[in-house]
């Protein structure tokens, strides 16, 4: 099963894009009224000085686009000047025409008099003039390597508190700005700058869909800024809308992403985005734009900093230029990507597919918002679960159709919603060969609660003992199952604890006997757990507690032991593992190179230094980059990665 990890190509040539979101300490977004470029140079020479290699540039839009027909020549001036700079140092960047909303304030041209930004067919007009004018004046610079028509539309066209636009004003919008780049002769990769905050990645519909923002450009471009309450959440925050992001089958380029140092401690910072970087390197992002090279303490009586005080520092630079920790990190990355060759790496393929239910991207009938957000977030649960049982998942969304043959192992997580034809088809992949496992869940609110499975009772082997309109409430806080019977790298008599947790109509199991099916493990009070029912050449495995549900809504639980279960199921069905770790704190997962070399990342999970042995094919070995004597143990320190190369026996 593929794990896309398209590259970003112009000119024929691959393009990694390792940069910073920019606006010089000097002024902010109001930096082009008092440009200093020697500022600028100095600023973008500490940048290329820690291994990036571009930035992404804004066009204040009321400074550079005063009048509704023209353009302020000044300010053309000074990008010019700022492009030149780029070029001396070997740098390049990506400018954004529509700022527009930023940081916390929107900003309008004078003269744009509470038109709409979509529908307003003059104003439409005015935008898509200004694109191509900035098109026609710097398309030709080396240093351009490509355009962003917005920062965030969705907040600037539909700010809090006002109705989201609808999706077919936003896609028509969307393909007239990208069609004034191409009219003006801009050749270099476009995408929207909206962040990807879609229907498809979060369940919340803004009006933006990545299957119209997939069909106009060419790369897609998540923003991630998530507060969590669970710290392995947070490290896989963006990778896991990444990887949400790459099934639309275009380069993903994690945009933004970044922290304010307010909010967290250098080396609070540090671990963040050594996390996010590697994490979604590993989720199949191929470019990284942190959110923003410098600090700005001189800026304090400016908006958007005089009442949003920690936009002052998301800065990899303090406000004097000095590089932060995130920056620091951000070389260390580079270096990595440098010594792997990482344009001509690829993610090798998998053999565990997590199915994305279509209740998380298409609004159906009467059903409630809440379903589609609850998909999200049992999805990158057990993404997450997955992943730390070195068993990294390709996902498969139900809405592009019959699900595909050519995994071993289907994980369906803490399941309300498939489509009818979808159930049958998971009893015709497992009749195949494959093991299929799904865990019950009747949703989270009290509207249609229970399974919307086409036919449970046949498909798992048992008969349910549900009442019409009621709920079996979870007794225990911690939910322990013993199993019975030896399941993969689980033998008889292994116990696995689950922390119960959920809403009153969540928190929940499903009463069953077994009919065809063998019971596999059971809870405290003897009742059926896990089970599963052989079909044809595989199975289907039925867990009655949502885990993954479970988990995903308990604070500080990563870890856990979902992570067991999915190691257990992927050694049943034959999931190929080449590198493992038999440590739930610690993820492994690969990149292969064209010419055959391979790379293993180790992730770790853990507060404190870890030393771990992992195990290997028979007669393979792992080295440090450079070689040397082979590697039996690996040190990481507290959240942190190692990078080897695995040699397979000569």
């Amino acid at each position: 099963m593929q794990r896309p990890s398209a590259l970003l190509a112009s000119d024929g040539r691959a393009r990694i894009w390792l940069g910073a979101n920019y606006w010089s300490r000097t002024g902010g977004p109001l930096m082009w009224r008092t440009y200093d470029g020697e500022v600028v140079a100095e600023e973008l020479r500490t940048l290329r000085d820690h291994g990036l290699t571009m930035t992404r540039s804004f066009f204040y839009w009321p400074d550079f686009h005063p009048e509704p027909d023209r353009v302020d020549e000044e300010m053309c001036a000074r990008y010019a000047d700022f492009l030149d700079r780029h070029q001396a140092l070997g740098m390049t960047t990506v400018p954004t025409f529509l700022v527009g909303h930023m940081s916390g304030e929107n900003w309008d041209p004078a003269w744009r008099g509470g038109r709409d930004l979509y529908t307003d067919v003059w104003l439409v007009a005015r935008q898509a003039w200004f694109a191509g004018e900035m098109v026609r004046r710097f398309k030709g610079h080396p240093a351009v390597a490509g355009w962003l028509v917005s920062n965030e539309m969705p907040i600037y066209g539909s700010p809090p508190g006002e109705p989201e636009a609808p999706r077919e004003a936003v896609a028509a919008w969307a393909q007239l700005m990208v069609n004034a780049v191409r009219a003006a002769g801009g050749t270099q990769p476009v995408s929207l700058g909206d962040g990807a905050w879609g229907l498809e990645n979060s369940g919340f519909d803004n009006g933006f869909r990545l299957t119209d923002t997939a069909a106009l450009c060419d790369f897609l471009g998540p923003h991630v800024y998530r507060m969590e309450d669970d710290a392995v959440r947070q490290h896989h925050a963006a990778a896991w809308v990444c990887e949400l992001t790459g099934t639309f089958g275009r380069p993903v380029i994690l945009e933004e992403f970044g922290l304010t140092t307010d909010f967290a401690s250098d080396e609070g910072a540090a671990r963040y985005y050594r996390q996010a970087l590697h994490n979604s390197l590993l989720a199949g992002a191929t470019g990284w734009v942190a959110w923003n090279n410098a600090d700005y303490d001189a800026l304090r009586e400016q908006p958007p900093y005089r009442h949003h005080a920690f936009e002052m520092h998301f800065g990899i630079t303090d406000a004097e230029g000095r590089p932060k920790a995130p920056l620091r990190e951000l070389r260390a990355f580079a270096e990595v990507l440098r010594r792997v060759d990482f344009a001509r790496c690829r993610r090798p393929d998998s053999d565990a597919a997590l199915v994305i239910s279509s209740y998380l991207d298409t609004v159906y009938p009467f059903t409630r918002p809440e379903d589609r957000q609850y998909v999200q977030e049992t999805g990158r649960q057990a993404w997450i679960a997955a992943r730390l049982a070195d068993a990294p998942p390709a996902l498969v969304r139900e809405s592009d159709g019959p699900l595909p043959e050519g995994a071993r192992l289907y994980l369906v997580p803490s399941a309300k919603q498939l489509l009818s034809p979808t159930w049958y088809r998971l009893e015709e992949l497992a009749r195949a060969g494959a093991t299929v496992y799904v865990s019950y869940s009747p949703g989270a609110h009290e509207e249609q609660r229970g399974p919307w499975y086409a036919h449970l009772n046949r498909l798992f082997g048992v008969r349910h003992l549900l009442e019409y309109g009621l709920v079996d409430p979870i007794e225990d806080d911690e939910v322990t199952w013993t199993f019975s019977r030896a399941l993969g790298s689980l033998p008889t008599g292994a116990r696995l604890n689950f922390r119960a947790a959920g809403t009153r109509h969540s928190r929940v199991f499903l009463p069953v006997e077994p009919v065809d099916a063998e019971v596999l493990a059971t809870d405290a009070h003897g009742r059926p757990a896990l089970l599963r029912r052989a079909v044809g050449a595989g199975s289907v495995v039925l867990s009655t507690y949502p885990i993954e549900h479970m988990a995903a809504v308990t604070p500080r639980v990563n870890p856990e032991a979902t992570s067991t279960l999915y190691r257990a199921l992927a050694v049943e069905a034959g999931v190929a593992r080449p590198v493992t770790v038999d440590d739930d704190r610690v993820a492994v997962d690969r990149l292969v190179r064209q010419d055959g070399r391979t790379f293993v990342w180790l992730v770790s999970q853990a507060r404190e230094r870890l030393s771990v042995k992992p195990t290997l094919p028979e007669g393979a070995r792992l080295t440090a980059l450079d070689g040397g004597d082979a590697v039996e143990s690996v040190e990481l320190e507290p959240y942190g990665v190692a990078v080897l190369e695995l040699r397979e026996p000569e």
